[in-house]
């Protein structure tokens, strides 16, 4: 599998590729970047507990937010790699990422800047896949209330089958 348009499965390719593929709502894709289990921990931004959980079902709870708002662009800096465990990878980046909500004509933003660091581990002839993902907030701008105007029009988009509310 080709995770990347320039044929890299590299691990920092994985890491570009998932981001990539999460603003452009490609749950193929985003699926495909990540190992069967996945251990998230966005606590920093939201409290609680970090969890491992099957990715798919961390894809269906991103496909319940992301596709409720009008874009997102995460922009990272270099992918930094080191050693993790006996044969896994750590790829740390810097991050902003931009989420954007039009309505009647007026956008609102809300922006989280931070840190992520993903482990990755060999998938047996098919490069690397994501088992770990942690985001270390350095601050937000914007409106935060724009995940639940996102939840609820994604939501009524999967209702009515229409990512992203383009009509």
């Amino acid at each position: 599998m080709t995770m990347t348009t320039n044929g890299e499965t590299g691990p920092a390719g994985v890491v570009t590729t998932l981001l990539h593929a999460v603003d452009d709502l490609n749950w193929d894709v985003v699926r495909a970047s990540f190992a069967e289990q996945v251990t998230v921990d966005y606590t920093a931004l939201w409290g609680g507990s970090a969890e491992t959980m099957a990715a798919s079902e961390l894809v269906e709870r991103w496909q319940g937010l992301l596709p409720g708002f009008s874009a997102t662009q995460h922009l990272t800096g270099p992918v930094v790699l080191s050693r993790h465990g006996d044969n896994g990878v750590e790829a740390a980046t810097t991050v902003r990422a931009h989420h954007v909500v039009d309505t009647d004509g007026d956008r609102a933003t809300w922006m989280v800047a931070g840190r992520y660091r993903m482990t990755l581990v060999p998938a047996a002839g098919e490069g690397w896949r994501i088992d770990g993902i942690t985001l270390r907030v350095a601050y937000e701008e914007g409106q935060r209330a724009l995940v639940d105007v996102a939840t609820r029009r994604a939501a009524d988009q999967l209702r009515n089958r229409n990512p992203r509310g383009v009509a």
